[in-house]
């Protein structure tokens, strides 16, 4: 919100203000979020995010549930996904790649895709074993670097493109604890370079284990990933190189099919 752009081009920074809610409120999924929290997210007082959220309703880009109070996201943002998903959307040809993770790891499995410094979790497909993992699901965020789809994308990323990153997010180390200082996550991109897929030993919930692997563009770059998440347990070394073989196997197989340009 404080960029450059943001300064200067007139209404800038009401439009960046909205686009935050829109995520957040998306990020809630059903459960929705309370206009408090919202404001505390976003960093605004609670009367402008009222009045910004009173203005997207009458959009229909959000609505507030009338016994909780809690907002949602909107119609209006079906219909326009919808007509963006034939550009962008690469579920209808991941789904079943998703599924055939899941079944042959057993593990729960996810397709993500990179939204600025961000990466979505679009897919969950979870498998046999009873004991799951809640980290992620359909709509839930984490920055690039953070979740294991986001260490696989930014792994692969240019390295003027890393540094940027590092130089827009010094905040990484305060929100999710010293492992993501930039030197030990640096470590960590450096790992996952050379291992191919990407390994996070329980940084974000403590005994939850997850691996992620990039799926490339047909231009070559890392806009997808595949991933894994379970119990630390399942996770021993022998089991996290046959886990990560499966993986790479299946994020390669998604971006040949992105490749040829399958939908």
């Amino acid at each position: 919100m404080d960029s450059a752009a943001t300064r200067t081009v007139p209404g800038a920074q009401a439009v960046a203000r909205a686009a935050a809610l829109l995520r957040l409120v998306t990020g809630a999924g059903d459960d929705g979020i309370t206009v408090a929290e919202l404001a505390r997210r976003a960093d605004l007082t609670r009367p402008t995010t009222h009045r910004l959220l009173t203005a997207l309703r009458h959009e229909g880009l959000v609505d507030q549930d009338e016994q909780t109070g809690r907002w949602m996201p909107g119609p209006e943002l079906y219909l326009m996904g919808t007509v963006a998903a034939s550009r962008y959307d690469i579920t209808n040809i991941a789904r079943d790649i998703v599924r055939s993770l899941a079944v042959r790891t057993e593990e729960s499995a996810f397709l993500s895709v990179r939204r600025g410094d961000e990466t979505v979790c679009l897919i969950r497909e979870d498998g046999s074993f009873p004991i799951r993992s809640f980290v992620l699901s359909e709509g839930v965020r984490f920055p690039l670097g953070v979740a294991s789809a986001g260490l696989a994308i930014l792994a692969f990323l240019p390295s003027h493109d890393v540094d940027a990153y590092f130089e827009r997010h010094p905040e990484l180390a305060e929100r999710y604890g010293g492992a993501h200082a930039e030197p030990r996550l640096r470590a960590r991109l450096r790992e996952t370079q050379e291992r191919g897929f990407a390994l996070n030993p329980g940084l974000i919930v403590e005994g939850s284990y997850g691996l992620g692997a990039a799926v490339f563009s047909r231009s070559g770059h890392p806009q997808w990933a595949l991933s894994l998440t379970g119990v630390q347990f399942r996770f021993t070394p022998e089991r996290i190189a046959e886990l990560g073989r499966l993986l790479l196997g299946h994020a390669h197989q998604l971006s040949t099919r992105v490749a040829a340009g399958a939908r």
